[in-house]
Parts: structure tokens; C-alpha cells; sequence
């Protein structure tokens, strides 16, 4: 093949594309699983960060979720309609805006805490291959993951 000044532009040699593509399949595949707790995977994951920690900030979620506040306070608020969190302001600085998570939020945990297990057989690498792709991703966002 002739190497032109447009091959960067060849989708085939973009990074970006199969892990766009890739990301996309996974949650497709978490959609049925999702659709029957009423969740969206925004949601859902907003809602693991919240089951492991009880109380965060909303800065927080937006740094572990990657998310700008502008994206994430719109999910924030279909979750405490839904009443799975509530949002309050902190007692020591009112300028930090806290998510707690509900009874009927605990209540969901239950209900979700099987979907992880049912959709490993979604992704075709073993164990080795599936935790060196997870530390290089998370390479790729700045971060380091120790063995």
C-alpha cells in the first residue's frame, strides 16, 4: 500500500477507534441487565462509586467517573428522583455538595450485584489478557495500577 499524507486520517490506524468501538459493545451488552434495574451505565456506574463509599462529594465522582459536573449533575438528579441518593450540602462547607446513598439505593446493590459475573463471558480474553488491558487503559488515563 502507498503511504500518502493521509494515512493518519485511515480509520483502521486510529487507537481511538477500537477502544470507542469496544466501549460501546461492552455496554451494549449491559443494557438488558440495566434496563431491568432502570438504569442507564452512567447511572449504574455513578451508583458502584456511590455503594462503595456510602457519602461522596460530587467532585469526587466526577474525578473517579471522568465526568464533567455538567454531565453528571443531570444523573445525580434521575437518581434521587428515582430514590436510590440523596444530595445535601456538607454542615462544614457549604460549597461541597455530598451524595448519600438511600435504603432503596442499598436496596438496588442487591439486585445489581450479579451483573458484573454475568457479563464477564461478554469479553472474549482470558484472565492474563483482561487484567494487562485493564492496566494499560488505565495507563492511557494517567493512571498507574500496582500488581
Amino acid at each position: 500500500m502507498e503511504h500518502t499524507p493521509y494515512e493518519a486520517l485511515r480509520l483502521e490506524n486510529q487507537l481511538c477507534f477500537p477502544l470507542y468501538a469496544c466501549s460501546r459493545e461492552i455496554i451494549k451488552n449491559y443494557r438488558p441487565y440495566l434496563d431491568a434495574l432502570d438504569l442507564t451505565y452512567t447511572q449504574y456506574i455513578t451508583m458502584m462509586v456511590i455503594w462503595a463509599e456510602g457519602t461522596v462529594s460530587v467532585r469526587d465522582l466526577c474525578k473517579r467517573l471522568y465526568l464533567d459536573s455538567g454531565t453528571l449533575t443531570p444523573v445525580l438528579k434521575h437518581l434521587e428522583q428515582k430514590g436510590f441518593i440523596h444530595r445535601r450540602r456538607c454542615p462544614e462547607d457549604e460549597r461541597v455538595l455530598l451524595v448519600d446513598v438511600t435504603k432503596e439505593g442499598l436496596a438496588l446493590r442487591e439486585r445489581a450485584v450479579d451483573i458484573p459475573a454475568m457479563l464477564a463471558d461478554c469479553v472474549s480474553l482470558d484472565q492474563q489478557e483482561a487484567q494487562t488491558l485493564y492496566r494499560l487503559l488505565y495507563k492511557l488515563l494517567g493512571v498507574e495500577i500496582s500488581d
